[in-house]
């Protein structure tokens, strides 16, 4: 690659860079939204099938 080349192609590539950062970082800012909803929505879940259980073994 030559010189002139190089010059060329340098420019656009740290605008380039820098919107994937942004949107690695916005990714992964979804990923720990998403991950801490999940822990909320199993602790729920497993919640209400012990009550269940204890509802249906009340019965016999």
């Amino acid at each position: 690659m030559s010189t002139l080349q190089k010059l060329l192609f340098r420019i656009p590539k740290v605008p380039l860079l820098h919107g994937k950062s942004i949107g690695f970082a916005a990714q992964n800012s979804r990923f720990r939204n998403a991950k801490s909803k999940f822990s909320f929505f199993l602790r729920t879940i497993f919640t209400k099938q012990q009550s269940f259980k204890r509802r249906c073994l009340a019965k016999f």
